[in-house]
């Protein structure tokens, strides 16, 4: 089956939660289970193929001229994540089923751990840089509303803002590492730059795509020093940690390192950074582990720990050391998932997560207990365990480098010293939790979970000694596929026995376990050598830091921004004539070649009723209704213009938006104050003067060079494909519908959403309604008078007719869904003004939120329509028939999109125009002192 739909149903069954919910949990969680089920049935059916070395692809067009498409690749690397992810993630399904209390929700629970699943299978499978980093920031979201899903908590809130900031930050950097990718390899596709290793590393931009591109990573994955996020991210329910901490999110920054070896190693600039980070990162975490007291942040620790060893392997820049980092990818994400979902089991059973108070819970727990102690120690690489094959792999390959030169040496040191701390703090783990006496002063008795919380557990343990015990015949295959995938060729020849007889990584590997018993055995001293450190919270110094930007940013904004329009006009257009100035103080001559036009009688009284409309303006602008009535000559003229140079599409355009934004400024005009604040200073009137009159000379001039010199258009083009590519005569309403419909799509996106703020803000919205004129004349009691009402009811069939023509005609004659969607605005709206709110309320039966959303649909299911025919996205379609009695006509599958432009520009602009005409009416509910 196509790749597309491997991320696509667990997308798809994002909302499956929130409708199942009221059915029970049970049934919740097993109807979210089904599509992440069944995308892992499609990878496990690819399994085959990809073991045997081949590389699947599918991609789905999306804007072809653009190089972009749904592009989806999966190679042993992609399938290495794809089996983590989902299979974990499946786990955690179940596992969350038995975790979460009845007051949590669990639909939206499910609704954002199956976003997230998404997001990190997006990342693994994209074939497409651009779309790899949409959805690596879809993982910082969704991640963001796992973690703070307990919202209620000031640890989860502050928990999530410093994992979406630190990961976030991270994210730009990335998106800004692929851009100089793809200037330099000249595309976006992952296959064109891993076959552009050499092409890269040789770019001047090599510097600056490493970082950019390491910066991305480690923050994703919490290396030091941007590791601090990661234990914060706890205050998220456990089922989260397990999946966050094992297969996502920390695994997405790895991935990525991963996924670009072949492309950013091998040079000097990427041993170091990437080497000395990693054992930087392991040895911090390590150490720091020992020493926290709670279950999770013990763990948060360790993660970081391993990360940094998997990271230090890929930063060796040796084939066996990434075997080995791919080795450990696996080996951590089942021991970490297992442990973080015992340690949950612990905490919903006895109620704390403090191992000071949790002791002996063998006693109480045994069964949860011996699967917590198998998987801590293959977290601490006990033989016979999966952790201690890549461990010993890891030791191995530090034995094998030249990081330091001369000071190599240091480094299997200090690799062994990372082993030490990971043995004292597994054993801590075991014994502090397990033992060490009687529990101290718990919420509630401990005793065993419900029998299928444990099932996930137990499947991950079990994978611990089968992987431990026999490698070669459980995951020999997926390793050296994932390996391949890594190394972009052949991988060297290594060995997963589990006995390579006496050697110096066995001793390393002894020297660890005795050190960490030793350590372990003398910690109180190692706790007192620590507790003469102040310990600083990592969330309180981000917040202090958050706060101190914040007040930077309100001290800069204060200087700026303080409150006035003439300021805020002055800089902006002094910054245009500073920018404009030097080219235009360069250019010899102002007049062109291109011939021009002669000046007729009626271009002459059009020119100067515009001069005279835009004067009139400014000169009466105290009379706010004179100024918004020459205000609207200077948009009529404009509108002229317009049909006189054979533009009649922007004239309509222009016409009607005239008349909807005269409603909207006479609506804005009856709350603002009667009269207007004082008049400028003789010197404000000077300066302003001079600043206008510079500018107008500057367009002028500049329009003028411009109007008189040849230019090419890309009219030409649409004037000869509109017919032939998009099925109309009408070029403009074809390029907007057709050539540039993405371009529409997003703007009627952008303004559905402008109307839907703007319905927010004034929904509630309590305005004086001013009794008399700026003379205190008062207003007359017939707010509704009888001949405008009369008048407008007869009007109404024939504008929604004329509406009905323009928007049927738009394809090829001037027209179009936006102008017929603006003259049915004003005809409804000139309803409300001839008979108030209360009138048409009881008439019009419309839901304009509705309305935008069903035009927005419509639109988008239109251009999802041509991918059933298999062409790119939006790709109209158009042909003639003949039917008897009507005779010829055409049908265009742009109509509809444009049925959708029409339905959002009536929904948008009722939906503003209408609530700001309720602001003073009584049909409003009243507010109580709480909304108040």
């Amino acid at each position: 089956m196509n790749l597309i739909w491997v991320p696509l149903l667990p997308l798809l069954g994002t909302l499956v939660p929130l409708l199942t919910e009221r059915g029970g949990r049970t049934l919740c969680a097993w109807a979210t289970a089904l599509l992440p089920a069944l995308s892992l049935m499609i990878i496990l059916s690819h399994a085959p193929s990809v073991l045997s070395g081949a590389t699947l692809k599918s991609a789905l067009p999306w804007i072809p001229a653009l190089d972009l498409e749904l592009a989806f690749r999966l190679d042993g690397l992609g399938l290495l994540f794809s089996l983590l992810i989902l299979g974990i993630g499946l786990l955690v399904i179940l596992y969350a089923r038995y975790y979460l209390s009845p007051k949590d929700s669990m639909g939206r629970f499910y609704c954002y751990l199956i976003l997230f699943m998404t997001a990190m299978l997006g990342i693994v499978l994209s074939n497409n840089l651009i779309q790899l980093w949409v959805f690596w920031e879809l993982t910082s979201i969704s991640s963001f509303l796992l973690i703070s899903f307990w919202s209620d908590k000031r640890e989860a809130r502050r928990g999530a803002r410093m994992a979406l900031t630190v990961t976030g930050a991270g994210g730009m950097a990335l998106l800004a590492g692929i851009l100089l990718i793809g200037n330099v390899v000249g595309s976006y596709s992952l296959d064109q730059v891993l076959a552009s290793t050499i092409q890269i590393r040789e770019s001047g931009y090599y510097p600056a795509i490493l970082v950019l591109m390491l910066l991305g990573a480690f923050t994703k994955s919490a290396q030091f020093p941007f590791h601090f996020w990661l234990p914060h991210a706890m205050a998220a329910p456990t089922p989260v940690s397990a999946y966050l901490h094992s297969a996502t999110m920390v695994k997405a920054g790895i991935f990525l390192l991963a996924r670009f070896y072949p492309v950013l190693s091998g040079t000097d600039m990427w041993f170091l950074i990437v080497s000395l980070t990693g054992l930087t990162t392991l040895l911090l975490g390590a150490y720091f582990a020992l020493f926290k007291h709670d279950l999770k942040g013990l763990l948060a620790y360790s993660t970081i720990s391993h990360l940094g060893l998997i990271t230090l392997l890929l930063g060796m820049d040796t084939k066996l050391a990434a075997v080995a980092a791919v080795f450990h990818i696996i080996n951590h994400a089942t021991f970490k998932a297992s442990l973080f979902m015992a340690a949950g089991i612990i905490d919903h059973e006895s109620g704390s997560r403090d191992m000071r108070k949790l002791n002996g819970l063998w006693k109480y727990m045994p069964y949860t207990a011996t699967l917590a102690m198998v998987a801590a120690s293959s977290m601490a690489g006990v033989p016979l365990l999966n952790g201690f094959l890549s461990k010993e792999m890891f030791f191995s390959e530090t034995l094998h480098q030249s990081t330091l030169g001369s000071l190599s040496w240091i480094v299997p040191v200090l690799a062994t010293c990372g082993g030490v701390f990971s043995v004292a703090y597994s054993l801590r783990f075991i014994h502090d939790v397990f033992f060490n006496g009687e529990p101290i002063d718990l919420p509630r008795t401990p005793h065993e979970p419900p029998r299928y919380m444990k099932l996930p557990v137990e499947i991950l343990v079990a994978l611990c000694l089968l992987v431990g015990i026999l490698p070669g015949y459980v995951i020999g295959d997926l390793l050296n596929s994932a390996s391949s995938a890594v190394l972009q060729g052949l991988v060297p020849s290594y060995s997963l026995a589990i006995w390579h007889g006496l050697n110096l990584p066995l001793a390393m590997s002894t020297v660890a376990l005795i050190g960490g018993l030793l350590i372990y055995y003398n910690r109180r001293v190692l706790f007192q050598f620590q507790a003469q450190f102040p310990e600083k919270d990592a969330k309180e110094v981000f917040e202090s830091l958050m706060q101190s930007i914040i007040a930077g940013c309100r001290w800069l904004n204060e200087r700026l921004e303080n409150g006035s329009l003439q300021r805020y006009l002055m800089l902006m257009l002094l910054l245009t004539i500073a920018l404009t100035a030097a080219p235009m103080m360069s250019l010899n001559q102002t007049t062109g070649s291109r011939p021009q036009l002669p000046a007729d009688g009626v271009t002459i009284t059009g020119a100067a009723l515009l001069i005279l409309g835009a004067l009139a303006t400014v000169i009466w602008h105290r009379k706010r209704m004179i100024a918004l009535l020459t205000l609207s000559i200077v948009g009529l003229i404009v509108s002229v213009t317009f049909a006189r140079f054979s533009a009649p599409d922007l004239a309509l355009t222009q016409l009607s938006v005239e008349v909807v934004t005269i409603i909207l400024l006479m609506l804005a005009l009856f709350f603002l104050p009667q009269r207007t604040p004082k008049e400028s200073s003789p010197h404000q009137m000077m300066r302003d003067l001079a600043l206008s009159a510079a500018v107008g000379g500057v367009v002028g001039t500049l329009c003028y060079a411009l109007m008189t010199r040849p230019f090419h258009s890309i009219s030409e083009f649409f004037l000869a494909n509109s017919k032939t590519g998009g099925g109309g005569t009408n070029v403009v309403n074809v390029i907007l519908v057709d050539f540039r419909g993405f371009d529409t799509l997003g703007e009627i996106t952008v303004l559905g959403i402008a109307a839907l703020g703007i319905f927010k803000l004034i929904n509630r919205m309590r305005l004086f309604m001013p009794a008399g004129d700026e003379r205190g004349r008062p207003w007359s009691d017939d707010r509704y008078p009888m001949i405008l009402a009369v008048v407008s009811q007869l009007l109404l069939p024939l504008a929604l007719l004329v509406s009905v023509y323009i928007f049927l005609r738009g394809h090829n004659m001037p027209g179009g869904g936006f102008i017929a969607g603006l003259i049915t605005s004003v005809a409804i709206i000139q309803q409300y003004v001839a008979h108030g709110v209360d009138f048409i309320k009881d008439r019009l039966k419309l839901n304009y939120q509705w309305l935008i959303g069903s035009g927005l649909l419509i639109a988008m299911m239109t251009g999802l329509g041509s991918w059933v025919a298999g062409r790119p996205f939006l790709t109209s379609w158009f042909d003639h028939f003949h039917l008897p009695l009507i005779g010829d006509f055409e049908l265009a599958s742009a109509m509809l999109f444009d049925l959708g432009v029409y339905l959002t520009v009536i929904g948008a602009t009722l939906l503003i125009l209408a609530n700001l005409g309720k602001l003073t009416t009584a049909e409003r509910p009243v507010l109580t002192k709480e909304e108040l």
